[in-house]
C-alpha cells in the first residue's frame, strides 16, 4: 500500500451514525468499545426527543424516573468515554461508491464503510399558541411516556386516527375524564371505534367531532384549558394536560436519491439485522419501519445494530 493509499484509507471512517439520540448513542457505546472508529452527526439536540422530554418515567433502572436531558447527557458521556466522536452537523445526502458510503455533511463529503441512520421521528404539531411553549410541561405526544403523570386528572386528546384513539383508550387507565377533539370525523378503524365507545358509554370519554383546537390556555405557566372551536363558536374545555396525536414525521429528508427503501409513512425498511436494502447501511430507533417509538426499545435496537455493523465490517476485512 502506498502512502497515498494509506492517507485515503485513513480518511474513511468505520461507521458514521446519522443522529445522536438514545439509539445511536447506545450503538456508539458498543462500536467504540470494540475499537471501531465511530463518529456521530447531530443537527439539533444531542439525545433527540428524549433530551427535550421533561421526565422519562418508564426507562428501566430508574425507579423514580429520570429527566430526559439527564438521560441523554449520561448516554453521551458514556459513548464519549469509549472514544465516540459526537459532532454537530447536518447530513444532507447519502450515496454509495462501491463498498464505500459517501455522506454530504454541511457541504463536505465524509466517507465511511458503514452508516447507521438513527435520526428518529418528530411529532406533527398542530401549531396553536401554547403548544410549543409547554412541550413536556403539560403538552405531550406520548401516552405511554407521560400518561401516568395524570392520575385522576382531566385530559384533552387531539386527533382522530388510530393512534389518537389507541392512546385515548390507554390514557383512561389514569385520567378521570378525557375530551377527545376530532377536527372532522373519526378515522380510526371500526374495531378501535367500538372499543372507544365502551369508554364513552361509561362517561370516561367525551368525543367532540368537527371540533378544532385554537389555543392551549395557561395560567401561571400551567395548562388550565383548551380553547376549542365548533360551528364557528369558541369554547373552553378545562384540562390538566393535553396529548396530541396527529401523526409522526420521520427525519428522512436527506434520503431522496439515496436508493434506501422506505415505507408509505417514510420510515426506513430494514431486515432482521437492521440492515436496509443497501448493504452496509443500517437503521435503528424511531426512524425505522416497525419501531415501537419507545426509548428502551430504541436503545436495544442500537445495540443490535452495532453488532450487525461489527459483523459487516468483519466480512469486509475478509474480502
Amino acid at each position: 500500500m502506498t502512502d497515498t493509499d494509506q492517507q485515503v484509507d485513513a480518511a474513511i471512517r468505520d461507521v458514521v451514525m446519522v443522529g445522536a439520540g438514545p439509539s445511536a448513542l447506545t450503538a456508539a457505546i458498543y462500536t467504540t468499545r470494540e475499537d471501531i472508529d465511530t463518529v456521530l452527526y447531530e443537527k439539533s439536540a444531542i439525545g433527540g426527543l428524549a433530551a427535550i422530554t421533561d421526565m422519562v418515567d418508564n426507562y428501566p433502572g430508574f425507579p423514580e424516573g429520570i429527566e430526559g436531558l439527564t438521560l441523554a447527557d449520561l448516554l453521551e458521556k458514556q459513548a464519549k468515554r469509549f472514544g465516540a466522536n459526537v459532532d454537530f452537523g447536518d447530513v444532507e445526502s447519502i450515496r454509495t461508491d462501491g463498498d464505500i458510503k459517501v455522506l454530504t455533511v454541511d457541504g463536505q463529503e465524509v466517507r465511511a464503510r458503514t452508516v447507521l441512520i438513527a435520526t428518529g421521528s418528530d411529532y406533527k404539531k398542530i401549531g396553536v399558541p401554547g403548544e410549543k411553549e409547554l412541550y413536556g410541561r403539560g403538552v405531550h405526544y406520548c401516552a405511554t411516556c407521560d400518561g401516568a403523570f395524570y392520575r385522576d386528572q382531566r385530559l384533552v386528546v387531539v386527533g382522530g386516527g388510530n393512534s389518537a384513539v389507541q392512546e385515548t383508550i390507554f390514557l383512561t387507565r389514569f385520567a378521570s375524564h378525557i375530551d377527545l377533539l376530532v377536527r372532522s370525523t373519526l378515522k380510526a378503524s371500526d374495531v378501535l371505534q367500538r372499543d372507544l365507545q365502551k369508554y364513552v358509554d361509561e362517561g370516561k370519554v367525551t368525543v367532540h367531532l368537527a371540533t378544532g383546537t385554537e389555543e392551549i390556555v395557561t395560567t401561571e405557566g400551567k395548562v388550565t384549558s383548551v380553547r376549542a372551536i365548533k360551528d364557528g363558536k369558541s369554547f373552553d374545555i378545562p384540562t390538566d394536560g393535553v396529548f396530541i396525536f396527529v401523526g409522526l414525521i420521520p427525519n428522512t429528508q436527506f434520503l431522496p436519491g439515496s436508493g434506501i427503501e422506505v415505507d408509505e409513512q417514510g420510515l426506513i425498511k430494514t431486515d432482521r439485522h437492521l440492515q436496509t436494502n443497501i448493504p452496509g447501511i443500517f437503521a435503528s430507533g424511531d426512524v425505522r419501519s416497525g419501531a415501537t417509538m419507545q426509548i428502551a426499545s430504541a436503545v436495544g435496537e442500537g445495540a443490535s445494530a452495532a453488532l450487525s455493523i461489527r459483523e459487516y465490517l468483519d466480512d469486509l476485512k475478509r474480502k
